[in-house]
């Protein structure tokens, strides 16, 4: 019964939060406007500005936000007890998470769509542009080169997902046909291809797809990275109606359904013979080796679900020019990250009660309760690879799903397809984001030819595909620099949050409370972690690692200087108050 009264109450919670402090900052902070035109409809030319539904821009959102970030981050985070890791993914997603994706959703759609690397030089300073676009550059050239490694690597522990997550394109683009071509109702069409979507789920789960001798030398993982690179160039130059935005809206179906079955499982378990306990510490004060401390890791690892920088480029990236009026950005932005916690939420339900129902062993032998738990984290779950890291989210699930009537090699190959459809559409997403940062600074910088669209794409792709291939044919090179990606992804939320804070600041009043609270905190953790980070790197003298890590920690000093001096200088003058209540 705690399981379920668990679940409730954060729901209840996120509906409440966005009920009540969304909606306040809705209508006293950003003061939302329908009457104002959003770049989508003043800017529309049929490819990356286009005013859309706020149902289906919702679902682009989401599914370009969410990525595995919920579902990873919260899986090696429990490692120091449930209990912090739901509190974080619960207060900080309603007054850190949400806020700064719905401030930098608003911030953006008020200056053209740019991306918050372009609007920082008018909040802050021209020289903290440079500063944004070199952190947000090396970010979404990790995230590429990553997202490649993740679905393969899904491919290749799920590979009764890999039918499911190909026919999904298809099926999308049939969609956006339907929709935007023919006029054909959207319930209608939607509910078309969400049921076309599950057949296929089930063709996969009898069908499935291995690659088990190299092709011309590259081994599987490296074949998946370079299918799925190819794959993204196209997705990311193509039309958004075409790809994008119908594939993240069936997607964002398969989440709302995904997520119907977990929470049914946890009601059919909680009410079953043996009930649904919670079996993972509430607070582990057993840690294994070589754990890293709770503060201020946990706050790092766990970003997705609480707060995470790259929702802010979504935000002031793909989103901000198809959300098609202000009113729109509070369901768009806060909502959807409140969705997203909401996630992280049954994901440490799936690991903390789901994954004791019970844990069959190669051995024949079955686990179950603590022990089964014990299984996965009776050593630092953290240096160990995406799959094993994925495993106690998917057997938990596939546990809860069993007590509602669903196959467990249906419900395994139902959060397989899960995972590796949300790394996609966070895949193509980034490509089109890496597209808009390096066409801005190219603009920036007098190189018309690489702010070109189809070169932009190119160098985009190029680039993480070098990286990717960096250390041999596998396509793994990118996992030289993932260390760095928690620190860095978080830094990016400082940045986003200081240019939100300077923006409300220059409103007057005491506004920019609700964004710089969250940004100091944010920045104490992040640089605490990142001079520990350093430290590290220097024992184990990985000179790679300290140089990277070391710039991109000296750009952040920099940048939190140049915020500070303009915070200070910054005070509204009088003229500027005068022409503040003439806008309103």
């Amino acid at each position: 019964m705690e399981t379920l009264l668990l679940m409730l109450i954060c729901g209840a919670g996120y509906l409440l939060a966005y009920n009540t402090y969304g909606r306040f900052l809705a209508r006293k902070i950003f003061k939302l406007n329908a009457d104002r035109k959003a770049p989508s409809v003043e800017l529309a030319d049929g490819t990356d500005y286009v005013p859309t539904r706020r149902g289906i821009i919702f679902g682009h959102h989401y599914t370009s936000i969410a990525g595995t970030g919920p579902i990873v981050g919260p899986a090696i985070g429990i490692i120091w007890g449930w209990l912090p890791a739901l509190l974080w993914v619960t207060l900080g997603c309603i007054f850190m998470g949400a806020v700064h994706d719905f401030g930098s959703l608003v911030v953006s759609m008020r200056n053209e769509g740019k991306s918050i690397s372009e609007v920082a030089a008018k909040y802050i300073n021209k020289r903290v542009r440079l500063i944004f676009f070199t952190v947000v550059f090396l970010t979404l050239l990790i995230v590429i080169a990553i997202f490649g490694v993740v679905i393969a690597a899904v491919f290749t522990r799920f590979p009764s997902a890999v039918i499911p997550v190909w026919l999904q394109i298809p099926i999308a683009m049939a969609l956006g046909f339907a929709i935007y071509r023919k006029n054909l109702k959207v319930f209608l069409s939607t509910a078309v291809a969400v049921v076309l979507m599950y057949a296929c789920i089930w063709l996969g789960s009898i069908n499935e797809v291995v690659i088990t001798k190299p092709i011309l030398g590259i081994p599987s993982t490296g074949v998946w990275v370079i299918i799925l690179l190819i794959y993204a160039w196209i997705a990311s130059t193509l039309p958004v109606t075409v790809l994008l935005q119908p594939r993240d809206y069936i997607n964002a179906w398969q989440l709302f359904i995904a997520m119907a079955l977990l929470i049914g499982g946890v009601f059919f378990s909680t009410f079953s013979t043996d009930g649904l306990p919670i079996v993972a510490p509430a607070i582990n004060t057993n840690l294994p080796a070589d754990t890293p401390s709770i503060w201020p890791f946990m706050f790092v690892i766990i970003a997705c679900g609480a707060i995470s920088g790259f929702h802010s480029l979504v935000a002031s990236g793909t989103s901000p020019k198809q959300v098609a009026k202000e009113p729109d950005s509070l369901f768009v932005g806060y909502g959807s990250m409140l969705l997203e916690g909401a996630l992280a939420v049954l994901v440490i339900i799936c690991i903390a009660a789901g994954v004791g129902m019970a844990l069959p062993l190669e051995d024949g032998t079955i686990l179950s309760g603590q022990s089964a738990w014990q299984h996965f984290y009776s050593s630092w779950i953290g240096a160990k690879g995406l799959g094993d890291k994925l495993a106690p989210v998917v057997r938990g699930a596939a546990n809860m799903m069993t007590s509602i009537g669903l196959p467990e090699t249906v419900g395994i190959t139902l959060m397989g397809v899960f995972i590796a459809s949300f790394a996609g559409t966070t895949l193509d997403t980034a490509v089109r984001l890496q597209r808009y940062i390096t066409a801005e600074l190219a603009t920036d910088m007098k190189i018309p030819g690489l702010a070109n669209k189809w070169i932009a794409t190119t160098f985009a792709v190029l680039t993480a595909a070098a990286l990717a291939f960096a250390t041999g044919a596998d396509g793994t090179g990118a996992m030289v620099l993932w260390p760095l990606f928690g620190t860095a992804n978080q830094l990016l939320a400082v940045l986003a949050l200081f240019v939100v804070t300077m923006y409300l600041r220059k409103k007057g009043g005491k506004k920019w409370l609700v964004t710089g609270l969250p940004c100091a905190a944010m920045l104490i953790v992040t640089g605490w972690a990142m001079v520990l980070n350093e430290l590290s790197f220097i024992e184990s003298k990985n000179w790679l690692l300290v140089a990277i890590g070391g710039l991109i920690l000296a750009l952040a000093a920099w940048m939190t200087v140049e915020t500070v001096i303009a915070f200070v200088k910054g005070s509204p003058t009088a003229a500027d108050s005068a022409r503040r209540q003439e806008v309103a």
